[in-house]
């Protein structure tokens, strides 16, 4: 019996990276709106970098074509990236099982580590549901796309059954007391505008205490809006992706590829327009149960998964043409190097908003920080390329490959002479 090794490089699948990298800048946007930025329309502020009329328009395009889309994307990988894994230990006669759950294990303590960095870390999230994708790895890839489905839509029949009985949001109302007194008690925080004075003044010792409490409230948020199932689906469908080797026989599902297409513009973009119009000025009634929130939900539900996929199904039809590869390409050494990338991203965002940093807190709209944060892919881009001429991983990939194999891991190329 063979034992399990890592993937050599020569052997990753290259659309898997261009479509990483292509999620990590999505989700870099969609986080220094509230995440960094700290930017809110209802706070009528003025300054060079906030243009309130086209601050409203970009923050109108984001809802529709950015909010929950690259997460979603991200949560597809995660299944597709799991899958695989699966399928070479079966292929080798190994039981990857174990080398899986020591990845996730590893991942859960990198997780919490970006926690205490940025209380908005979704690794940690993503592990500890790394857990419960396992055992559904048993069942067929039919039972597996219905489960998913009903996942994504059951956020609906959740929030409808939170507006009739309240009792049910018991576990975010808990966190987010918790969070309310831990936050109180290491910093003195008694409301939200107390914490964004101190995300505005503080030093980074304080942040760091917010943070501690910050957890919390994050916990607090994914469960109100139902973020487990709707991941959870997605990991299921990534899986089906994996395991059914669809990417490697791209010719023979054209026809679905472009049904997802056709799906995705004539139901994905009307319902994307109609979140996007709850969204805007409606956060009281999303977070109040009211029906307009539920409309929110429904509009989510149905609009969100469809949208993402079809910017899938447009990445891979496009990666199929010799010109759509070579511009897709740019995006693969970000992707290969995606947590490195993505823990810099909090790194830098922490430095440019944080008081403690450059302070720009609350002084940037969506349509400076949107450039802003394209500038920084740019440049993650090209440190990302240059770093994989001569190293085999990122920094962060290689210490996390190197525990989950137990044993360091080649760093650097070895010269081709």
């Amino acid at each position: 019996m063979q034992t399990l090794a890592p993937v050599k490089t020569s052997e990753r699948e290259i659309f898997m990276d261009v479509l990483r990298g292509f999620a990590v800048l999505g989700i870099f946007i969609a986080n220094l709106g509230s995440g960094f930025a700290w930017y809110s329309e209802r706070d009528h502020l003025t300054g060079p970098m906030l243009l309130p009329g086209w601050d409203h328009k970009m923050t109108y395009l984001h809802q529709m074509f950015i909010e929950g889309k690259f997460y979603s994307i991200f949560s597809l990988l995660f299944g597709w990236g799991i899958a695989l894994q699966v399928k070479r230990g079966l292929d080798k006669g190994t039981d990857a099982l174990p080398t899986i759950k020591r990845r996730l294990v590893f991942m859960l303590l990198l997780g919490a580590i970006h926690l205490l960095i940025w209380p908005g870390d979704i690794v940690f999230f993503y592990a500890m549901l790394g857990f419960l994708l396992l055992p559904f790895r048993k069942f067929s890839n039919k039972t597996l796309l219905i489960t998913g489905v009903i996942l994504i839509l059951l956020p609906i029949l959740l929030y409808a059954a939170k507006m009739k009985w309240q009792w049910l949001n018991a576990p975010a109302g808990i966190l987010f007391q918790t969070g309310e007194t831990v936050d109180h008690l290491l910093n003195g925080t008694k409301s939200e505008s107390d914490f964004k004075n101190l995300l505005a003044n503080g030093n980074w010792w304080n942040i760091f205490k917010g943070n501690v409490a910050g957890f919390l409230f994050r916990y607090g948020y994914l469960f109100f809006v139902s973020r487990i199932p709707k991941v959870l689906g997605m990991f299921l469908i990534g899986y089906v992706v994996g395991r059914s080797d669809f990417y490697k026989n791209i010719m023979q599902h054209k026809k679905l590829l472009y049904g997802i297409i056709i799906f995705g513009l004539v139901v994905g973009l009307p319902t994307n327009y109609f979140l996007a119009h709850y969204m805007s000025g409606n956060e009281s009634d999303y977070f109040g149960l009211k029906i307009n929130g539920f409309y929110q939900t429904l509009a989510y539900a149905f609009g969100v998964v469809p949208l993402a996929m079809t910017y899938v199904a447009l990445l891979i039809l496009s990666f199929q043409t010799t010109v759509g590869k070579k511009i897709l390409s740019v995006f693969a050494p970000v992707g290969k190097m995606a947590f490195s990338n993505y823990i810099m991203q909090s790194l830098i965002g922490n430095f440019v908003f944080l008081g403690a940093g450059l302070g720009y807190l609350g002084q940037v709209g969506p349509v400076y920080y949107t450039l802003f944060g394209i500038v920084v892919f740019i440049v993650q881009i090209i440190i990302s390329t240059t770093w994989l001429k001569y190293f085999n991983y990122g920094p962060l990939e290689w210490l996390w490959r190197s525990a989950t194999y137990k044993k360091w891991q080649p760093m650097k190329k070895i010269s081709a002479s």
